[in-house]
């Protein structure tokens, strides 16, 4: 799936996860230094008849939907024309030709149009970040307002794509913010920006799809709305509104058409994902969020059957940081994390996002699962250390001696030599054996094993070298083979488990 982030202008377009993880709603974090914006956590009256006309609701919200202008002055080197290499030019200029690549610069200067809301009466203005990322000049033009503002940047967070503006002005026009966690598919919404350049621009559809995450090339931390309402180029930053005229999300790219248009899936960073990006910018001009030291999976059929869960829903805990808030509390790995301050938990990623919106050093109440039985920690979160993205694995297939595990078929394991281990960077705390080879065919390639994959358990049975994967896997019963490997990720390298269906013969 291709996705567009939905500005327009002269420049090209701006450059577009598994975490340690980086919990709670933003109601945790410290407000004092807040902008005053309004409110409304009601959701929407779901048996009214839709009316004839938007009107009103657009003439309630339109003032609050800016247009953002953008520049950025690019420096280039001047090349001259190869024509004057040419002697018959040269013998009529001679020396006075400047040499090629003498050093001489022009300043390019490359415009952009995007859209912005206004959520304070004192100018406070939340924005796609993508909008401003690389912008030297930021001017602002209110519907209506003949005077065109000056903007400086509050703060800028890459990973909801979200920023927070501010023009010195009183007695704007504020939208009224809703809770997006009331939103239900099928609820009316209105898009209201500045597409292609275009003066304000409304577009009517419904909620599509909520949670949508895993879009690929985009940034880290999805929950995006989803929707139908036409977004276009230009209407990044602009406003995503209930039937009410309150704002439920911040519009910010699409899936486009050959000709880089809407064709109906539009997407937008729910309204309380971005205000609690907007307070921890203005309260702290950063963003930091809460940090549990662990590495999570999803879970699938196999993983719940081994680990006897009625369903699917939970973050199973691969790994645990050592020294990391998680390993003090005493959460271990094979623990399945169910709740976090009373909000269910659906998968690694609902776990990662829950995460980064608490504020460090506050409580997290942890419900999870352990060999069958229900419990509950409570841990002071740290703050998630930088560059937490996870690398991309380096292919490092070693050349040693290997053996064939019969139970995990397709599967070549090794001994982990010391100039593997140091080549890996395998902590020395880790032992295993070592996946050389896995067969493209196999059930445990079908189970996400691949090489350089370190297999530390099979069925809750230690393994230190490759003899101990034959034995076991030799040894291995049931439907499934509970795998744990400890895989290299970068600076988020650690354990997480793999079922293997046992029932089935590799192909």
């Amino acid at each position: 799936m291709k996705l567009t982030r939905t500005f327009v202008g002269l420049s090209s377009a701006l450059s577009a996860m598994l975490v340690m993880l980086a919990v709670g709603h933003f109601n945790l974090w410290a407000r004092e230094n807040s902008p005053a914006f309004h409110v409304e956590r009601t959701p929407i009256n779901r048996d009214a008849r839709l009316g004839t006309s938007f009107a009103p609701i657009v003439k309630k919200v339109a003032p609050s939907v800016v247009n953002i202008f953008t520049t950025r002055f690019v420096k280039e080197r001047l090349r001259r024309n190869p024509m004057l290499n040419d002697p018959f030019f040269r013998q009529f200029f001679g020396n006075q030709l400047p040499a090629d690549g003498d050093g001489r610069e022009r300043t390019r200067k490359e415009q952009s149009l995007g859209s912005g809301v206004i959520v304070s009466s004192d100018g406070y203005i939340l924005t796609a970040n993508h909008v401003v990322a690389e912008a030297d000049e930021i001017k602002v033009a209110i519907a209506g307002n003949k005077k065109e503002f000056t903007a400086r940047v509050i703060g800028k967070d890459q990973a909801t794509d979200v920023a927070v503006l501010k023009i010195e002005a009183n007695n704007l026009t504020a939208v009224t913010l809703a809770d997006s966690e009331q939103l239900e598919v099928g609820d009316v919404v209105l898009a209201i920006g500045n597409p292609f350049g275009l003066a304000q621009t409304v577009t009517m559809g419904i909620v599509s799809a909520l949670g949508r995450n895993g879009l690929p090339g985009f940034n880290q931390y999805q929950d995006f709305i989803q929707t139908d309402a036409a977004i276009n180029p230009g209407n990044s930053g602009g406003a995503l509104v209930d039937a009410e005229g309150r704002l439920v999300g911040i519009n910010t790219a699409i899936v486009p058409n050959e000709n880089g248009g809407n064709q109906g899936i539009g997407f937008a960073v729910p309204i309380n994902l971005a205000r609690g990006v907007l307070e921890r910018l203005v309260s702290g001009g950063k963003v930091t969020r809460g940090y549990l030291g662990i590495l999570p999976q999803d879970v699938d059929a196999g993983l719940a059957k081994q680990f006897q869960l009625p369903d699917q829903n939970g973050a199973l805990v691969g790994d645990v940081v050592p020294g990391a808030p998680a390993a003090k509390a005493g959460l271990q790995s094979g623990d399945v994390i169910l709740a976090i301050n009373g909000k269910p938990i659906a998968d690694a990623h609902g776990l990662q996002l829950t995460v980064s919106q608490c504020a460090p050093g506050s409580a997290a109440t942890i419900k999870f699962l352990r060999n069958g039985v229900i419990k509950t920690l409570v841990i002071t979160l740290g703050e998630l250390p930088g560059g937490n993205g996870a690398e991309n694995e380096e292919s490092n297939t070693p050349e040693t001696g290997s053996t064939k595990a019969d139970a995990l078929d397709g599967v070549t394991v090794a001994d982990l030599e010391p100039q593997v281990r140091a080549q890996l960077r395998v902590p020395g705390s880790i032992h295993g054996a070592l996946v050389a080879e896995v067969d493209s065919a196999s059930n445990a390639a079908e189970a996400g094993l691949r090489p350089n994959d370190l297999i530390v358990e099979i069925n809750r049975q230690p393994v230190t070298n490759s003899e101990d994967a034959v034995r076991l896997g030799k040894a291995a019963r049931g439907e499934q083979i509970l795998v744990k490997i400890w895989r290299r990720l970068g600076d988020n390298s650690g354990t997480r488990f793999l079922s293997v269906d046992n029932t089935k013969h590799a192909k």
